[in-house]
């Protein structure tokens, strides 16, 4: 059985992601056994193994909106396989996230939740995708160029390939250099939210409202970017 067939028989894969990702196949097998070794060591990963293909789960044929980001978050319990998620319970949120909701609430007006639960955005097509889709706990950038990469820029080609309606937000460096593979999807660019680059261009960028109208004109649904409330979340007071 491929790698991609057991994930896909598992429910961790959408079949029509698997057939866009057969190309690199081989490469999601490696990965599987570089994770393994890296749990064999002591070192382990994260998130957890049923959710490092998260982003993947909703089909291809879905995806209208692409946000790249870096790697997990490397503290512990925070990845969910969705890049900027959390989950509901984790509190205080990671600042990246915190600046997004600033910049969101900046853009559409829309009052920030009390968690970090952005599922609600993945299930209206906004593909949350991580550049490596794991990462050592608590080191950062640990499994950046150990193989993730040529897998997740076999995704992004997928999307161009399919084509629109779909934009895509490149926060950062990192996600910058992946413009070339877009093809003809239209890109939002600017510095990433993190509180090292924020205020260099992040903040006032407006992407929120920038992919609604460039969905639009796609002939495209905007994306509702408002977050529910939920009764497991506890009132907090905003950071």
């Amino acid at each position: 059985m491929s790698a991609l067939s057991g994930l896909v028989e598992k429910d961790l894969v959408a079949p029509d992601w698997a057939e866009a990702l057969a190309p690199v196949d081989d490469q999601i097998a490696a990965m599987g056994r570089f994770l393994r070794e890296e749990v064999a060591a002591g070192r382990g990963y994260q998130p957890a193994g049923d959710l490092v293909f998260r982003a993947f789960r909703r089909p291809l044929a879905d995806v209208r909106v692409l946000v790249v980001g870096q790697d997990p978050y490397p503290n512990p319990t925070h990845p969910i396989g969705l890049s900027f998620a959390v989950e509901r319970h984790v509190w205080p949120l990671p600042p990246s996230l915190v600046n997004i909701y600033v910049e969101l609430r900046d853009d559409l007006g829309i009052v920030p939740p009390r968690h970090g639960d952005l599922s609600a955005w993945a299930d209206q097509g906004v593909m949350l995708l991580n550049r490596s889709l794991t990462v050592r706990p608590g080191d950062s950038n640990s499994h950046q160029g150990k193989g993730w990469e040529a897998i997740t820029e076999r995704a992004i080609v997928a999307l161009a390939e399919r084509g629109g309606p779909c934009v895509a937000i490149l926060w950062g460096s990192h996600a910058r250099k992946l413009k070339p593979l877009l093809g003809e999807i239209p890109s939002i660019e600017s510095a990433h939210p993190s509180p090292l680059s924020a205020r260099r261009g992040f903040f006032g960028s407006r992407p929120f409202s920038q992919v609604n109208r460039l969905l639009e004109e796609q002939g495209a649904d905007p994306v509702d970017w408002s977050l529910p409330t939920y009764d497991d979340v506890p009132a907090r007071e905003p950071r």
